[in-house]
Parts: structure tokens; sequence; C-alpha cells
């Protein structure tokens, strides 16, 4: 399946050069989620499975922000009114998305300035990698609006990433996060400044897409999976995911390459 015609409605959508970049660009009110764009999301990420002309994943917002989360007016709102039934199908529909990110089996990265809060922030966590500035500020702020702070797997997948304490601080709290102590805590991969955010991911992302692409599947699946292994699971599937990496022609090129001391050249296969 080739995604690069994929014309979404809800965001922006670009590939190039075996990178797609997803863009949420409402930037009147921070790039805020809709039903829409939720279920639209959700479906692009699943459709990734598929994808025969993407290896790697950019993930941002427009006009200095990433995203302000659930949208106040079109979501919150309408979520006052709703029966249980309809509640449910809502809440399932956004933890869809997440595990359609981490189910995809391209490498995800989110490229984070500004806003970065509620479903916004969990966009963030459910990424592979991120990467912040200083001035991007990051809340979980589900329990400000009256809300439980497990939203969207946070209570599964961030103590993951800064650690169970840190986490529960943030979720309980709902306070913001500045870019600097996100990079301290392990949120943020690493911080650039706002005008270099947008080409440092892409290198990033250009690297990730020139390959391995099997052996890259094969380690977020492994990171995903691992989490309800004990050790010795976890070294015997591991075992097996290499021993299936060792079949591919990616590797062979990488031998080949190091005794002609010459940088592998990867296909995919």
């Amino acid at each position: 399946m080739k995604l690069a015609t994929l014309t979404p409605k809800h965001f922006l959508w670009k590939v190039d050069e075996k990178v797609a970049t997803i863009t949420l660009n409402r930037p009147d009110r921070k790039n805020p989620l809709t039903f829409d764009s939720y279920e639209e999301l959700r479906n692009t990420f699943r459709s990734l499975g598929e994808a025969e002309d993407v290896d790697a994943v950019v993930l941002t917002g427009s006009h200095e922000n990433f995203s302000s989360g659930g949208d106040v007016h079109d979501i919150i709102g309408p979520l006052t009114r709703m029966d249980m039934k309809g509640l449910l199908r809502f809440t399932r529909l956004t933890g869809d998305l997440v595990k359609a990110i981490r189910g995809c089996p391209q490498p995800v990265i989110a490229a984070v300035d500004g806003i970065c809060v509620g479903a916004g922030a969990i966009l963030a966590m459910a990424s592979d990698i991120r990467i912040g500035t200083k001035r991007s500020k990051t809340a979980f702020l589900f329990t400000r609006v009256g809300l439980a702070g497990c939203d969207m797997g946070a209570c599964a997948i961030l103590p993951r990433i800064i650690g169970q304490g840190r986490a529960a601080e943030l979720l309980f709290t709902g306070r913001s996060m500045g870019g600097e102590e996100a990079e301290r805590w392990g949120f943020f991969n690493r911080l650039l400044e706002p005008d270099r955010l947008q080409q440092g991911a892409r290198e990033l992302a250009d690297a990730l897409a020139a390959g391995p692409n099997f052996a890259h599947m094969m380690t977020k699946t492994q990171l995903d999976q691992e989490w309800a292994m004990g050790l010795d699971q976890a070294i015997e599937s591991e075992a097996q995911a290499q021993a299936l990496c060792m079949q591919t022609g990616d590797f062979e090129r990488a031998y080949r390459a190091f005794v002609a001391k010459t940088k592998p050249v990867f296909e995919g296969d």
C-alpha cells in the first residue's frame, strides 16, 4: 500500500523519501483534537502497518505549538451530555489511537514545541522518541478538569519513561513540565532550538528510515511486548526475534560492508 497520496481532512500529511510527517494544524486553538481527528489519526497509524513507502514517522504541530489536547468546545462540551455507552465509545477510541501508534511498525518521532498538554501530551508520550524545545510546556492535566490521570494508557506508559514517582506527581497534579525539566526527567530525548526542531526531527527520521527497517520493526515490537514478560521469557523472545533478523538480506549486507570497510546500504528485506 502506498500512502503518499493519502489526503486526510483533519491534519497535514506528507511523505517524502520514506518519511511521513503528520502535522496537527489548527493553530487558532493551538492544534486541538476533535472526535473526527482522533478517528482519522487512529486509522492513519493503523494503515502504516501496510505502508510500502513509509519507514519512519514525524508527529508534530503547526505554528510553534504541538497540541492543546481535546478541543473544549468540540469534545469536552459534548462529553458532558453523553450517556455511558457514548462515553465508553469515545474513551476506547482515544485509547485505540495510542494502540495504533504503538502498534505501527515504523519508529514514531514526536517533535514538540510550545503547548503539549492533555491528549497532546499523550500523543507525545505514545511516540517512540521525543524531541523538544526549552520553551515547550507539557502537562497531563486531566485532574484539573475533574478527570483521573489514568487516560489513554498514561499510567502504564509514562512511569516507564520517567519513573513511577515522577509520573505520579504529573498525573496527580496536572502541573506543567518545562522543556529542560522534561529532558532531565527523560521525557524528551533531547532539546533543540525552536528553529532547529523540525530539521532535527527530520534528520533523525531520515537516519532511521535508511534502515535496517525489519530490525527496527522487531525492536519496536519487543520494546512493547516485553513489558508483560519475565526475564526468561524476554530473553527467549529476543532470541527468536534476533534469529529472524539474521535471515534478512540487511544482515548479510551489513556483514559484507564491514568486510569491505564501507557503510552498509540497507534495503529493508
